[in-house]
């Protein structure tokens, strides 16, 4: 993996020979959702994606984002690289109206070893792949935290023994998530990424789906409905195709210059119907 060109992406060039540290574990995070957007174009571009994490850090490195198998998977490599302690494990996400369990539909990061006033213990949940969750890492200690607007709950999971609960703040796009503790490797999550990037019924064959993390809040694009969610909560239906490559570009920071112009407009094209179906009371 190309861990200079990683860290020029994020940034945070220094970081290439600096020692492992709570804080600078926290750099490469917040860096990170910050700047390489949770995005499942790939989808409606009609371009197939893998589970492996190199694969995905050269498409992030290249400018464009993923989802968590994509953005956990690469962040994984990037701090292994940089000498981290970092363990990956099998979570489940839980949406709105269906019930929690270790589905496999989440990857989720852990790095141990790098103790700091507020966590002595050193352990940390590191989580860029949830949207509009985390911005930067968690102490794997019970309790209540505050990032921005938000406040997320760190407890001991009911569905996964001996493993972690995330409790989402309430306005978040999901309700939680599980995960054990066992380390795991890519390759349990290759079935359900073939599901959740080729099945009708999943959220990302659905909708076109991208968020951006800041400090402050959370950008999302939904179809054609472009959020704003920080203290406030606002929105604006994106009409042409010109608004939403402007958004994807200055809002996301995906100018997508790896998507020629016929992609794009058929990109647009396809985003615009499903949008139009949704108004009309048809599937979203």
């Amino acid at each position: 993996m190309n861990t200079a060109g990683y860290l020029r992406r994020l940034g945070l060039p220094t970081l290439l020979n600096a020692p492992t540290s709570a804080e600078n574990l926290r750099a490469l995070h917040v860096a990170h959702v910050e700047r390489v957007a949770y995005e499942a174009l790939e989808i409606w571009l009609g371009r197939p994606t893998t589970v492996d994490p190199v694969e995905s850090a050269e498409r992030i490195i290249g400018g464009r984002g993923g989802y968590c198998y994509h953005l956990n998977g690469a962040f994984s490599e990037l701090v292994a690289a940089l000498g981290y302690d970092v363990t990956r494990h099998v979570g489940g996400v839980q949406n709105r109206g269906l019930a929690p369990g270790i589905t496999a539909n989440h990857l989720v990061l852990t790095v141990r070893g790098l103790p700091s006033p507020d966590n002595p213990g050193g352990e940390w949940l590191v989580d860029l792949g949830l949207g509009d969750a985390l911005h930067e890492p968690l102490p794997l200690v019970a309790g209540t935290y505050r990032q921005g607007p938000f406040q997320y709950v760190l407890r001991p999971s009911e569905v996964a023994p001996g493993g972690w609960r995330f409790d989402h703040d309430p306005s978040g796009s999901f309700v939680g998530m599980d995960f054990g503790l066992a380390p795991t490797g890519m390759s349990a999550f290759a079935d359900m990424h073939q599901h959740l990037t080729t099945s009708p019924a999943s959220g990302f064959v659905r909708v076109v789906t991208v968020q951006r993390r800041d400090a402050y809040g959370v950008d999302s694009l939904r179809g054609l409905v472009l959020s704003r969610l920080g203290k406030d909560r606002r929105s604006v239906t994106l009409g042409s195709a010109r608004d939403f490559y402007a958004a994807l570009a200055d809002i996301f920071l995906l100018p997508l210059d790896d998507v020629s112009a016929g992609e794009k407009d058929k990109l647009w094209r396809r985003v615009h119907d499903a949008h139009e179906s949704w108004l009309a009371g048809g599937p979203a």
